[in-house]
């Protein structure tokens, strides 16, 4: 008898061990601008556990892979995923502006024009890379032919452009900001485009798969995502505070903040300056093809949390 009772424990142990569910991976950077993934457990009903990554590329192979439910990546990135056909789709925003061009403090370079020949730190696949084309196209500089574009994590700029590696980068906050408090660098420039395209920056992406077999989970998500980021916005302190853990000086995240929107709503207006910028990556030869924007947004999760929380 002992052991009959013992058997039965033992398998709802293993019954209540298998079904349990695992908990849900996001993926991020461990920026400002980027960091409400990390207050997604405060409001998911979902277990979620954040991985932190570099770039935008590795997240989506990682969304692709299966490894992760939901990721972050820039609207340049996911533009370029969706034009090669791949079964990405864009379920909120998640931050706007951040970015900078980063010239050396004692440097000769006092406009864009004067890059002729120099050497520009960039991340591939990122609105960072879109902007910087942008710019120097538009100063009669071609991003190919006349100066020397330079792959470099964003990490890695600061420490690159301070010992002469490099003579300018474009990136996302904090480090232009950085640069400038320690010295070795001033900003050149914020460049964003024009009122078609706005100052869009990063989403949040899921896979087409995980929206048709699993919907709620993805509605959970995107209201985690909402939530943390009205949360963060009516809450600076805790914002930063949690940024300073990323390993940044709260000065530094301080003088930042004025060149960082965290974002999440998705309109007709977002899906247009979207199209308006795959356009521009066309035509500056980023892509060789419109995705289809059907495919890759989907703005109903955003519509029914508005609903939901009266926006």
């Amino acid at each position: 008898m002992r052991k009959l009772v013992f058997s039965i424990l033992l398998f709802l142990c293993f019954a209540a061990a298998s079904s349990a569910k695992e908990a849900v991976r996001v993926g991020t950077w461990k920026t400002a601008q980027t960091i409400q993934p990390f207050f997604y457990g405060d409001y998911a009903s979902e277990d979620v556990e954040v991985l932190s990554f570099t770039n935008p590329a590795d997240q989506k192979t990682a969304l692709l892979a299966g490894s992760l439910g939901m990721c972050g990546t820039t609207i340049a990135h996911a533009i370029h995923s969706a034009s090669m056909g791949q079964p990405v789709v864009l379920v909120a925003s998640l931050c706007n502006r951040c970015s900078a061009l980063v010239v050396g403090k004692d440097g000769p370079i006092e406009k864009i024009s004067q890059l002729r020949g120099k050497r520009i730190g960039y991340v591939p696949g990122t609105m960072h890379e879109i902007l910087l084309r942008e710019a120097l196209t538009r100063n009669g500089l071609s991003p190919e032919k006349d100066v020397s574009l330079v792959r470099i994590d964003f990490f890695d700029m600061g420490t690159a452009l301070a010992r002469g590696s490099i003579d300018a980068f474009l990136s996302g906050e904090p480090f232009p900001t950085l640069a400038v408090a320690d010295g070795y660098g001033r900003v050149l420039s914020y460049p964003y485009y024009d009122d078609s395209v706005g100052t869009i920056n990063a989403g949040m992406l899921v896979t087409e798969r995980l929206i048709e077999e699993d919907p709620d989970m993805v509605m959970d998500l995107v209201r985690a995502h909402v939530r943390a980021t009205e949360f963060l916005r009516s809450n600076p302190d805790v914002w930063l505070k949690k940024t300073v853990s990323f390993g940044t000086k709260k000065e530094i995240l301080e003088k930042a903040s004025a060149n960082i929107e965290l974002a999440w709503d998705m309109d007709d207006a977002f899906v247009k300056r979207v199209k308006a910028l795959g356009a521009r990556m066309e035509e500056l030869h980023v892509i060789d093809r419109q995705p289809d924007y059907e495919r890759l947004f989907d703005l109903s999760f955003v519509r029914r949390v508005k609903e939901e929380m009266g926006f």
